[in-house]
């Protein structure tokens, strides 16, 4: 899995438990869905993504022996 992919995954899953926690416990958990996708546009605006950096600490994204080869 790539670390673009891992990310989406990451953003979309926690925009959907936001919307979830919401509905079932208390509105304010749409704070989190707001901050995910604040985070959403700094990251695409300065580069800058958090997420990235923890993810690639977890070794998601990095080479392995199905993807270790780069495409030009």
């Amino acid at each position: 899995m790539t670390l673009e992919n891992a990310i989406r995954i990451l953003a979309g899953t926690l925009v959907l438990l936001s919307v979830a926690l919401a509905h079932y416990v208390n509105p304010a958990w749409l704070l989190l869905a707001v901050f995910v996708g604040l985070n959403l546009i700094q990251s695409a605006l300065t580069g800058f993504c958090p997420a990235e950096i923890v993810l690639k600490k977890l070794g998601v994204g990095g080479s392995c022996c199905a993807g270790g080869a780069k495409r030009n």
